[in-house]
């Protein structure tokens, strides 16, 4: 099973003329010896934008360059995605929220999609097939399976083995001392995710290391062969293993709330990180 699942993810990514998930051709790029920055800092030239049906409306600037910064209007639904696929990378940014919102009772909402496959909004018509690294108010740190279709129908198939317990409200949250248990399609919550959290607009978590509304949160996204670890304001709060795909584009999602990003780069894993990839290639041959 693990080999036709990498056979598929090769097909994915490479664009190969009878792949498992059709998509258009991503270039896929390991980065080795230099940071690479995907945005400019001018336009969004690095990216490809993405609305669901519903909400292309012909007058609407949703995805803009602000002030050297990546502007997020949060209206409708959908995704700025890499123009190239990644593996084996130190994704780093910082986000901040801005002034609109949805205008509902729930917390600001957006995340960044890794390892994103399949055709464009191959996932309800709005997201691509991809792993989730959750940035909503209270959750930052989350991950969420997304399985989408390919061209043809069929499911992309989306997971992740994670140690986790389970509190009080029986929601499982990473703990390295957990058990292990694979997502398929539920959501795994950082490690401190409060017990009882309601998710009202502009309210905290009582551990939240996410900054405060108005300023700058840096994320960062380790991925190292077939692990993911979540770092928020340089606290690790999240980790799986055994992810599938292990490589993709990434998406910085639009989901009705405006969001600014900025500092985004892609970096080489630390030399340590590189040999730990290096030794389980090898096991696993």
């Amino acid at each position: 099973m693990l080999m036709i699942r990498m056979i598929c993810l090769i097909a994915v990514i490479i664009g190969a003329e009878e792949s498992c998930f059709a998509q258009d051709v991503a270039k896929l790029v390991e980065p080795r010896d230099e940071t690479i920055y995907p945005f400019n800092g001018r336009d969004l030239t690095g990216f490809t934008t993405w609305l669901r049906p519903e909400d292309r409306l012909a007058d609407a600037k949703v995805y803009g360059v602000t002030d050297g910064m990546i502007h997020i209007s949060g209206e409708g639904m959908g995704y700025l995605a890499t123009v190239n696929a990644y593996q084996n990378y130190h994704l780093s940014f910082e986000y901040k929220w801005g002034e609109r919102t949805d205008g509902s009772k729930f917390v600001r909402n957006s995340g960044i999609l890794l390892h994103a496959v399949g055709p464009p909004g191959n996932a309800r018509d709005t997201w691509m097939s991809s792993i989730e690294v959750q940035l909503a108010q209270g959750c930052e740190g989350d991950f969420i399976p997304i399985q989408g279709r390919d061209a043809n129908g069929d499911v992309i198939p989306v997971s992740f083995t994670a140690n986790s317990i389970r509190g009080a409200d029986r929601r499982p949250r990473w703990n390295e001392a957990g058990n292990p248990e694979e997502f398929t399609k539920s959501q795994l919550w950082w490690n401190k995710h409060q017990v009882g959290f309601q998710e009202l607009r502009d309210t905290r978590g009582e551990h939240d290391v996410a900054s405060p509304l108005g300023e700058w949160t840096l994320v960062e996204c380790i991925c190292r062969g077939d692990r993911i670890t979540v770092k928020i304001n340089g606290k690790t709060v999240n980790q799986c293993y055994n992810v599938f795909p292990t490589a993709g584009q990434i998406l910085l999602e639009n989901e009705k709330n405006e969001i600014f990003f900025r500092n985004m780069k892609i970096q080489p894993l630390a030399e340590e990180d590189s040999k730990s990839v290096e030794m389980r290639e090898v096991h696993a041959k």
